[in-house]
């Protein structure tokens, strides 16, 4: 169970407890372009939906017949695929998954999803200790790093600085424990890495929101036992 998985780290002394990273990563989803038919089409309709290329489709007027879950979705140079967005929220100290949910994918569901998982530390933890919390510059948003200064939380969140001023704080920028947490959020891409490759999450075998987060929190634990047997081999051998 992952809680138990976080637990025994936790027992082992694995993990900070304060200083966290985020990040998201897409999940192609069991479903192809052909699936991705209009909403209001009857089922005794003609077609297969192969015809889609002279069409105009979004997520508001199309959904696929496949899974009803996946969006329409494309980030950066990728192209537009039917898609679930994957996130996880890491303890800086060795990198371990302490928690990882699926969203749908959509632009504002990375910053949605980091905003509840830091919240469900913020709330397991009795004192007010600062937390602080790693991220690429896709996270430098006003209302985000708002909500996460409520919370106690540092924004230790890469600037965005391209025609825009950052929402993070100089200050903050500045000081020494957020040049220590941007060098350890990039250890997050290990687990998309194991992740896609070794847990075959790049394209899903399940369908349905429910049944890809549950595979999704099953393969972070799976690659924390993978870390944690690494870090325990690290540890005998510096007994030696």
């Amino acid at each position: 169970h992952g809680h138990q998985i976080v637990a025994q780290a936790d027992e082992r002394q694995l993990l900070s407890g304060e200083h966290f990273s985020v990040d998201g990563t897409l999940i192609q989803a069991w479903a192809g372009h052909k699936s991705f038919v209009p909403k209001d089409r009857k089922d005794g309709d003609e077609g297969d939906g192969s015809d889609f290329r002279n069409q105009q489709r979004s997520n508001e007027t199309h959904e696929s017949r496949t899974d009803g879950d996946a969006r329409l979705y494309r980030k950066g140079k990728t192209a537009s695929e039917l898609r679930f967005m994957g996130h996880t929220l890491t303890d800086n100290r060795h990198g371990l998954v302490v928690n990882a949910m699926v969203t749908q994918a959509d632009g504002h569901a990375e910053r949605e999803a980091a905003k509840v998982m830091i919240n469900d530390v913020r709330q397991a933890r009795t004192d007010e200790t600062t937390l602080t919390l790693g991220a690429d510059k896709g996270y430098d948003a006003q209302e985000f790093i708002e909500a996460l200064q409520e919370m106690n939380v540092l924004p230790h969140v890469a600037q965005n600085i391209s025609g825009r001023k950052s929402a993070v704080p100089d200050a903050v920028a500045a000081s020494e424990g957020y040049a220590i947490s941007q060098q350890k959020r990039k250890r997050i891409e290990q687990g998309f890495g194991w992740a896609k490759t070794v847990g075959h999450i790049r394209q899903v075998l399940v369908r349905g929101l429910q049944k890809v987060d549950q595979m999704f929190v099953l393969t972070m634990a799976a690659y924390n036992l993978t870390r944690l047997r690494t870090l325990g081999q690290v540890r005998l051998q510096g007994a030696q």
